[in-house]
This record gives C-alpha cells, structure tokens and sequence, in this order.
C-alpha cells in the first residue's frame, strides 16, 4: 500500500434490506483512491475484499501484460485450457466501485451469493493488512479456527 497504512481490526456489521454496509470511516482513505474509486473482490467463498482501484489495477495491469507478451511468444500453446480458466475467473472477479457518502458500499447482485449473506444479516469486516475483507460469519469462524493455530510460525517467519 502506498499510504503505508496497515489495515487491521475486526468488526461486525449489518447488511441492510439492499445489500448495503457501512464501512468503519478510518479504513475508507485505504481503500480508495484520489477519484473515490475502490475494487471489489471475489477472494473465496463466503469472503470478498475492498483494495484501492489505482493499487490494484497496478497489480493487475502486470501480470495480464506479462500473460498477453507469454500468449504471443507461444509459450502457453499447450495451457489453452488454463488460459481459458484464468480468462473467466479475470472476467467475473472483480467489479470497480464508488462508496456512497465515501464509506457505504452496495454489494453488486453478482456478489451477493458469493458471500452468501442475506439482507438484515451479520458480516465481518476485517482489516486484512493489505485490503478490508466482508467475511460471511461462519466462513470468517471456519478460517480463524484453521488459520489462528498457524498465527505465530507465520508471524516468525515473515518478520525475520
């Protein structure tokens, strides 16, 4: 992240009869870029995650350069079946937001069934360093409970 700011924390919220949520306020600058722009991301099921449009669409514009120069060299002849798979994941992954008041967001229709979330439900929001995460409260329980045994090896090792 650019601004430096790491995104951490935990917090419950409420998706109204819309499929709206109200962000926490001092994640919002993180998430955003100078237009107001933020990403939607299908991360994996039950969970979707909020990135600042400029930092993404950096990340992204990458690596989908670096796979259109290996397409043109030949190099990915024999993955066509992969190539096809990324293509379509590329293709229904992410969709580019504009928060409403500069900190609620309306959860697109294509998104709603992959939290698996209904209106007047509970979500987490969680600051994943890097990006804010809207978890599905059993999702986000299931990976605590799988993740959180492994917090100190990888603290360890990531700040070594």
């Amino acid at each position: 992240m650019s601004s430096g700011q790491l995104i951490t924390g935990e917090y419950k919220r409420t998706l109204d009869e819309r499929y709206r949520l109200s962000l926490p306020v001092e994640w919002v600058d993180a998430i955003t870029d100078s237009s107001e722009q933020t990403i939607l991301v299908k991360e994996r099921f039950g969970c979707l995650s909020l990135w600042s449009a400029k930092e993404w669409q950096g990340r992204m514009d990458q690596g989908v350069e670096l796979i259109k120069q290996k397409i043109a060299a030949g190099r990915l002849e024999q993955r066509w079946s992969e190539v096809q798979r990324l293509g379509r994941l590329l293709s229904t992954r992410q969709t580019t937001l504009k928060l409403a008041n500069r900190s609620r967001l309306l959860i697109p229709e294509s998104f709603r069934g992959f939290l698996g979330v209904q209106p007047n439900q509970e979500v987490m929001i969680v600051g994943a360093v890097v990006c804010l995460e809207i978890w599905n409260p059993a999702a986000w329980l299931e990976t605590l409970v799988q993740d959180m045994p492994e917090f100190n090896p990888l603290f360890k090792e990531l700040t070594a």
